[in-house]
């Protein structure tokens, strides 16, 4: 049976996913669980269609409810899953602003990926400037939101002077910065203001 329920943990749908996030965040903000007829409101739908998805969710092992008690609804703690999910915001490239995605998607990363009491994102590359780091167009980097990096780490770096977002290893000098890409055909450039966005601490390869 222990065998049987290590591995029975079942892939949600994105409205489940959603579902899940709802229940998950409703009870840190509030100290119980929300009620069907709440989070059918809150999804726009019937609470017939609410109840199939806790059923299903049930099913899948994601999340408990207790037999003939309210408010029982409890969606399982993130580390039963093996993926989490996180927004993606947008594209980014070798220089410009970010490209905002106008709704921006969850899209699962492996867990292991991710530094547990950190706020992570996702940005989708274009262009060639970190090849040598790995790192293709139409990939995916993970990002985990911090202030500073050290010197040679990747860095989402944010320049208010050009008003430009780039993805570059960061080098920090004494009165500036050197922002190096990893493509040998690609000189580093050096900026005086700015602003590290987040470190990346992982790659999705696009499909081929």
């Amino acid at each position: 049976m222990e065998n049987k329920s290590s591995v029975g943990i079942g892939k949600p749908s994105k409205r489940q996913a959603e579902i899940l996030h709802f229940a998950r965040e409703y009870r840190r903000e509030n100290g119980y669980s929300p009620s069907l007829v709440e989070m059918a409101k809150h999804f726009g739908v019937s609470v017939p269609t609410i109840h199939q998805h806790v059923h299903s969710l049930q099913d899948k092992n994601l999340l408990t409810v207790e037999k003939g008690k309210k408010r029982s609804i409890q969606a399982l703690h993130n580390h039963r899953l093996p993926v989490v999910e996180i927004p993606l915001m947008g594209l980014i490239a070798a220089g410009g602003p970010i490209e905002a995605i106008r709704e921006p998607e969850p899209i699962e990363v492996p867990r292991s990926m991710l530094s547990s009491g950190f706020n992570h994102y996702a940005l989708k590359v274009t262009g060639r400037s970190m090849i040598e780091e790995g790192i293709s167009d139409g990939d995916i980097v993970i990002v985990r939101e911090q202030p500073t990096v050290d010197d040679g780490e990747k860095a989402v770096a944010y320049m208010p002077d050009r008003n430009e977002v780039t993805l570059k290893k960061i080098y920090w000098e004494k009165s500036r910065i050197r922002l190096v890409p990893a493509n040998k055909y690609m000189k580093p450039f050096y900026e005086t203001n700015v602003e590290i966005q987040g470190k990346v601490v992982g790659v999705l390869r696009k499909e081929s």
